[in-house]
């Protein structure tokens, strides 16, 4: 509007056409205030970005990536060279081989005379290994029944014991089942055309599902000793990985002991599986990484050196030479004093300790400029008292590798197989896991370890 118009306003109408551009003026500035707020909130995340790419990327070597997670580089190539040679070396033979076949020549090659087995007095021994035709053994049962002479009341002879009415399958097949299905990551549909093909045995996916399904209540029996057993340990490591169960995220926790390991399948990674799982006990040690649901379990915990050493190497990618190289060098140092624990006297291992936690000390003054190394500092400020547990506890391990080492098969599980379809299905897998683990900590193959829990020995020897 022109000085004209507005001159041939009236004061009304004025006051009202100013009182409309002071509101249109209020709306724009609260838009700008906006506008600004945006381009805050974009510099800093282009700021934060920028920060990004500058930074290396994380590898398995500097962080918590899997290995399998790295890239592996392209071998240089390499100019073939002259083979060295070595002594030859045979398969030793058999100390009790179940056959022996005494091949003798008739006559000879040469001058076809006929040749006597006194003739032949010197030999050349090899062992021919093949398997015999696989069938699985069929017994039937024949129940008699009748009716007593005495009372004339009707009767049925009792089932042999361990070959009752119902699934006709025995332990010794159910237990390859599960053993194939859990360690193996096969599937029923492949597992039913193994049974066919290498046992000559039909067995359908159903009852596939229902072996599985028969074994879970023993096999929940067998976990629940063993998580007792760990329950009752002094030193306790954990680890958790991620696991999929009926189409959602669930998590796969593994509290191990040097003689049981237990795994637990839940549909959270809280706390609270820890807490659950422990009930009024409370270890000695308690040995875990950084991640704060592994904290507070036991009266001390040992954190995973591993862990920090990773930790270490990826501010030191990032720049940070003031803090990160000489914590682990310190690290480096304290794990070479685990290895020699079994060599070394307690007053030896507690002067170590004095030096780490001195050294660390002084570490932990310096001034660090790098944000990656002040990060990492803070980080070791928070658990420094947890760092050298293992030095005056020859019990307690450096690591927690025996954690991860325990998880990789069902890692492994996970990737082959996608999911778990059903609830009592993943409690029934962290249970034969169990089972399987803790036999091979006492020298039992993973066959031996699930026979033994559906089909226990006591029972055999009743049986024969």
């Amino acid at each position: 509007m022109d000085r004209a118009s507005l001159r041939a306003l009236s004061h009304d109408d004025l006051i009202s056409v100013i009182l409309a551009q002071a509101e249109v003026i209020a709306q724009q500035n609260t838009q700008i205030a906006g506008l600004h707020s945006t381009i805050d909130r974009l510099e800093k995340r282009i700021a934060e970005l920028e920060e990004k790419l500058g930074q290396p990327p994380k590898t398995p070597d500097n962080s918590s990536l899997p290995p399998s997670a790295g890239h592996k580089p392209n071998l240089p190539e390499r100019k073939p060279k002259g083979r060295k040679g070595r002594p030859g070396v045979t398969r030793a033979l058999a100390a009790d081989p179940d056959r022996v076949i005494e091949a003798m020549a008739a006559q000879c090659p040469h001058c076809e005379a006929a040749l006597a087995e006194a003739d032949q007095g010197d030999f050349h021994a090899y062992d021919h290994i093949d398997l015999p035709p696989i069938k699985p053994i069929t017994i039937r049962i024949n129940l008699h029944r009748g009716i007593c002479p005495c009372c004339e009341g009707r009767f049925t002879a009792p089932a042999p014991q361990g070959m009752e009415p119902g699934s006709p399958f025995g332990p010794g097949i159910c237990a390859l089942v599960i053993h194939l299905h859990i360690t193996q990551a096969i599937s029923f549909e492949r597992l039913k055309d193994i049974m066919k093909t290498i046992f000559g045995l039909d067995i359908s996916e159903g009852a596939i599902a229902n072996i599985l399904e028969r074994a879970q209540t023993p096999m929940l029996a067998a976990a629940e000793r063993i998580a007792d057993e760990v329950r009752a340990a002094e030193v306790v490591a954990s680890d958790e990985t991620s696991a999929r169960v009926a189409g959602r995220k669930w998590w796969q926790w593994v509290m191990h002991c040097s003689t049981a390991i237990y795994h637990v399948i839940a549909d959270t990674r809280g706390a609270c599986v820890i807490t659950d799982f422990l009930g009024d006990a409370q270890p000695d040690v308690w040995v875990a990484d950084r991640y704060g649901a592994q904290n507070g379990h036991g009266k001390q915990r040992q954190v995973c050196l591993a862990h920090l050493l990773r930790d270490a190497q990826y501010a030191i990618d990032c720049g940070d030479m003031v803090f990160a190289p000489a914590f682990k060098a310190l690290l480096k140092r304290a794990c070479n004093i685990g290895k020699r624990r079994d060599r070394l006297k307690d007053a030896t291992l507690l002067d170590y300790h004095r030096r780490l936690d001195r050294d660390l000390t002084d570490l932990l003054r310096r001034n660090v400029v790098h944000p990656q190394g002040r990060k990492l500092v803070r980080a070791i400020k928070k658990c420094r008292n947890d760092l050298f547990v293992f030095m005056t506890r020859r019990d307690v391990p450096t690591t927690n590798n025996g954690s991860e080492r325990a998880l990789r098969m069902s890692v492994i599980f996970r990737k082959v197989t996608g999911c778990f379809r059903s609830v009592w299905g993943a409690k029934l897998y962290a249970a034969t896991v169990s089972v399987i683990a803790t036999g091979k900590l006492h020298g039992k193959t993973a066959l031996k370890a699930i026979a033994d829990v559906i089909n226990p020995p006591t029972v055999l020897n009743r049986a024969a």
